[in-house]
């Protein structure tokens, strides 16, 4: 990046968080006067409170045009590239504030594993270092590492310290994307949901930032794209109830056909690009563009139907609004031009080429008799101009409609660039003795060569992490989820007849007999030293060399709850689920695995000196 485009990246970052700040707190001054208002009965009183209000939702009112200007305002976001291309609609990322998770995650530790919180603090300075840094990624693969290495940790995080019965007391503050309202709430799966939202927006800025005038810069926006829908729509799938706008499901299946629409655009791009490339200028070529930007139209025609929607009517900025708008007329006119070409040039190929081009029976002559008469066809081909040309000044009316558009000149040039071929084309054609009355464009087929554009989910494999809390010992034992005891510590003397001690497993050792301890109890430490990673041959060989006086075992009693064991081995995966559950706010499923992995080896025991196998001393 350029120091001015990054310059100017910082500064929109800065610039909303100063209003979402604003908004927060204009939003409780309004709740408060609220509150006031409906509690006194003094009429002056009211009077001021109502002329309060009144203030506060004309601030909140100017806030909300200032972000949606900064929302509109998506040039910072595109390439750098001095060829007119038209551009893209990028997602800005939800802001959030600091969490603090040193005292919960200290209690919780001491109350529930039994140990000293403050021992943690350098894994708990780095969870909180971590999520610094993820509040403000880098627009690059580096940036999307973080996300996903943050989103991987909230796993192990929710395994350790939230169990269902209890909740750790940690707020996550959000905003909304488009109108900076803020939520809280003290549910993990609302941070990982904003987590995953973040993925995907910061997917389509790299998506608008790529230069589409190469080959290769198309293929990487269409991967860009793809994966933001991939996300989004992932999160749609297995969150729900969410407190904040931007993540309920009309939005996010809005967001979703808007990255698609997007990945269809590129597609022409890359038809279109390869065409000029090889020097392509048969009919087949030509109409294969007029059939791929009739598709491309079709698609943010869907978008447009979504953003009309009841709930998002309101919600979705108009600068977005008239984009789209202005799309569906524009690519309907490349359509119309394509076809114009082809009707306009050689006869060799064109009737062949025609066949199912159009949408059903056309009225007049059959097709192939029309083609034949270099009349008929000029006719129908200034009828694909007209439309063409009426379309492409739809779009620019569109483009004027909207003030965000008058800064923007680069779509401008590309409206104005494509009306001036189509009007030049028509005027060719237009004969000032042509009294002959204007056929009808016909509709013309869609389609596209990606029949169905993919959605890439988000690949959790893909960035690999460790527990940050691994010393609190193997997840399938020491969760949130599990049931224990206190900690208690037992002498083993030293006998010539030996302990009368059964082992099984390693990661942490399990005591199957013993007369001193119970079944299903698990060694944390050997004479102090931390046993609960360890395999059972290193916990054996610890036990055979303790001194005369013998030896002190620490152990743990835990139950693993049914849940913590349908939990404690899975990951994230990219596999759909519908939520299921208690009611919240989001609520997140995994589907389980079967065969779910363990840290115990099954079958290895040691009998010391009860039983058939193992070893004795």
């Amino acid at each position: 990046l350029t120091d001015g485009i990054l310059s100017s990246g910082l500064l929109k970052k800065g610039s909303r968080a100063r209003i979402n700040q604003q908004i927060n707190k204009e939003m409780r001054m309004r709740a408060g006067a609220e509150n006031l208002f409906r509690a006194t009965t003094n009429t002056k009183v009211k009077e001021t409170v109502a002329l309060e209000l009144s203030y506060v939702n004309s601030s909140l009112q100017l806030l909300k045009e200032e972000l949606e200007d900064l929302n509109s305002n998506v040039e910072v976001y595109q390439t750098e590239s001095e060829a007119a291309k038209a551009p893209m609609i990028p997602l800005g990322l939800k802001e959030t504030k600091e969490a603090d998770f040193t005292a919960p995650i200290q209690d919780f530790i001491c109350q529930h594993y039994g140990e000293d919180g403050s021992l943690y603090r350098e894994e708990i300075r780095e969870l909180m270092d971590l999520r610094q840094a993820m509040r403000t990624p880098s627009r690059n693969q580096t940036g999307l590492d973080l996300l996903m290495e943050y989103y991987n940790q909230l796993y192990y995080l929710d395994q350790r310290f939230f169990p269902p019965h209890r909740n750790l007391g940690v707020h996550f503050h959000w905003y909304d994307s488009l109108t900076g309202v803020p939520s809280c709430q003290r549910a993990l799966a609302f941070e990982k949901g904003s987590v995953l939202f973040n993925l995907g927006a910061l997917y389509t800025q790299i998506g608008a930032r790529q230069d589409r005038t190469t080959a290769a810069g198309i293929q990487r926006a269409i991967d860009a794209f793809q994966r933001a829908a991939g996300a989004l729509n992932y999160l749609k799938e297995n969150f729900s109830n969410a407190p904040s706008l931007d993540m309920s499901g009309p939005a996010l299946c809005m967001l979703v056909r808007l990255m698609v629409a997007q990945v269809q655009e590129c597609a022409f791009e890359s038809l279109a690009l390869g065409g000029a490339r090889d020097g392509d200028a048969s009919s087949t070529s030509s109409l294969r563009l007029a059939q791929e930007a009739a598709r491309v139209s079709d698609v943010y025609l869907l978008v447009q139907q979504s953003m009309s929607q009841p709930l998002m009517k309101d919600y979705v900025p108009f600068s977005w609004t008239s984009m789209v708008q202005v799309k569906v007329e524009h690519f309907r006119a490349l359509s119309h031009y394509f076809a114009a070409v082809v009707l306009c040039g050689p006869t060799e190929e064109a009737e062949k080429a025609f066949v199912h081009f159009y949408v059903g029976a056309r009225a007049g002559p059959p097709l192939g008799r029309l083609l034949r008469d270099s009349q008929q066809r000029r006719k129908l081909g200034k009828a694909h101009l007209r439309h063409a040309v009426m379309r492409h000044e739809e779009a620019m009316r569109l483009h004027g409609v909207c003030k965000s558009f008058r800064k923007m000149d680069i779509l401008q040039d590309v409206l104005a660039a494509t009306h001036k071929r189509s009007l030049d084309k028509y005027s060719e054609l237009d004969r000032e003795d042509d009294f002959d009355p204007t056929l009808e464009a016909p509709e013309i087929r869609r389609k596209s060569a990606r029949q169905k554009p993919d959605i890439a989910p988000p690949n959790f494999a893909a960035v690999r992490v460790a527990d940050i809390f691994r010393r609190l010992g193997p997840l399938s034992v020491f969760c949130g989820h599990t049931r224990r005891g206190p900690a208690r510590s037992v002498c083993l003397p030293r006998t010539e007849g030996g302990l009368g001690l059964t082992l099984r497993g390693d990661s942490p050792v399990l005591v199957m007999f013993f007369l001193l301890l119970s079944k299903g109890d698990y060694i944390v430490s050997v004479d102090g030293r931390d046993c609960k990673w360890a395999k059972h041959a290193e916990v054996v060989s610890l036990l055979q060399n303790r001194d005369v006086k013998g030896a002190r075992v620490a152990v743990v009693h835990i139950c693993v709850s049914s849940r913590g064991k349908e939990n404690a081995d899975q990951r994230p995966t990219s596999r759909s689920a519908k939520g299921r559950g208690p009611a919240s706010f989001l609520n997140w499923n995994r589907k389980k695995r079967e065969g779910a992995r363990t840290h115990r080896r099954p079958g290895s025991t040691l009998n010391l000196p009860f039983g058939d196998t193992g070893a004795t001393y």
